[in-house]
């Protein structure tokens, strides 16, 4: 029953009266059909009508957006993370260069509910991108504008677009060639330490622990390598070499055990090979 309503809802989508309805079934339906990815991107036109969704909001994106239209992009997203996070249709939706649809979306500036909902549902398909270490994806980014969008969330988003923008730095770093790109000009390993410390003392005062265990992650990687171990033994933020955070992680085992590794790697005899 469930893969026939599946299969009505995408001919619905073909449909102007009905698609908006089909949209949400589909989006609600995206944790409990398993192959729902597969479906949709098999079925002829399917990725042309959630592109078409998408493009339609553009004009709206330097003025009031109704939260209607973002509730129903956001939709259409959502079913793009389904397809993104699939391990059998996320390089194919990669090598279509769809995720170049989503960056207007992410470069709005608009801290009202309905633009912050559309970021971070765009967001959550880059998200849903890197959740699986794949060098395929990382590449691909790195040749986008993905670094700096990540940089400006995690500056002055919401804590959630935070935690996923943050999310993504990371996984990127944890790849060898993100690692390598990022700390290999002193303007782009420069751009991420200035955020993330900005991030430290914002968490001086939110104390969010969720987000605090991605800053520790991201700085653990980058002392990895050899000049941003060198940078980072002068230039790491006080409150991670201090007490500050220990009320914040005192029931998380692994987030102390980074944080630990993290000064240990930058004392002067921590880690002195690459």
């Amino acid at each position: 029953m469930e893969e026939e309503a599946i299969y009505s809802f995408i001919l619905d989508l073909f449909h102007p009266d009905t698609r908006e309805q089909a949209l949400s079934q589909l989006a609600k339906r995206r944790e409990t059909f398993e192959d729902l990815a597969v479906v949709l991107w098999n079925s002829y036109g399917v990725m042309s009508i959630l592109l078409q969704e998408i493009v339609t909001v553009y004009p709206l994106l330097d003025s009031d957006l109704p939260s209607a239209i973002s509730n129903r992009v956001c939709n259409s997203l959502a079913l793009l993370q389904c397809v993104a996070s699939h391990t059998e249709t996320r390089l194919p939706f990669l090598s279509t260069h769809f995720p170049y649809f989503l960056y207007p979306m992410l470069n709005t500036t608009d801290n009202a509910k309905p633009f912050e909902y559309l970021r971070l549902t765009a967001l959550g398909v880059i998200g849903a991108l890197v959740k699986q270490d794949s060098p395929e994806v990382v590449s691909f980014l790195l040749n986008t504008e993905i670094i700096p969008i990540c940089l400006r969330i995690m500056n002055h988003g919401a804590e959630l677009s935070k935690t996923v923008a943050i999310f993504i730095l990371q996984k990127i770093l944890q790849d060898d060639y993100g690692l390598l790109y990022i700390c290999q000009t002193y303007e782009r390993f420069s751009a991420v330490i200035t955020v993330l410390e900005n991030m430290v003392m914002h968490l001086t005062e939110s104390q969010s622990s969720r987000l605090l265990k991605h800053v520790i992650r991201c700085y653990l990687r980058l002392a990895e390598n050899q000049r941003a171990r060198e940078a980072l033994r002068a230039c790491l933020p006080g409150p991670l070499r201090d007490n500050t955070f220990v009320p914040v992680i005192k029931d998380d085992v692994v987030v102390k055990r980074a944080l630990n590794q993290l000064l240990i790697t930058l004392s002067e005899g921590g880690m002195t090979a690459n």
